[in-house]
């Protein structure tokens, strides 16, 4: 007889000689953790630093999608990298930073 992973013989949950509500509940190997009886205190936000805030609205910053979330402007990227960089380093008195514009929607009526 070959066996199949799909037919376990252990299976009582879609036998159809047993009448329903007759199956017995079996102990599972695998359990749940055990649930803490005492008061757990909720997860507190994180805040979040000035630089991060400045940072992540400047023009300059690359996403996450790009590779490493870093500055890209020209004359920081060389001196702070990729890898390391730190917004609380660079960000609180940055000279280059400047906001992130959202481009403005065209017209269809617009044609030269």
């Amino acid at each position: 007889m070959a066996s199949n992973f799909n037919n376990d013989m252990n299976d009582t949950t879609n036998d159809p000689i047993l009448p329903p509500g007759a199956r017995v509940a079996e102990p599972t190997a695998v359990t749940d953790p055990p649930v803490p009886t005492g008061s757990v205190a909720p997860a507190q936000p994180v805040a979040v630093s000035p630089a991060v805030i400045k940072f992540r609205s400047c023009r300059w910053r690359r996403p996450p999608e790009d590779g490493t979330e870093c500055c890209g402007h020209r004359d920081v990227l060389p001196l702070a990298g990729t890898n390391s960089f730190d917004a609380e380093a660079w960000c609180p008195d940055c000279t280059y930073f400047k906001l992130r514009r959202t481009p403005k929607k065209r017209e269809d009526g617009y044609r030269y």
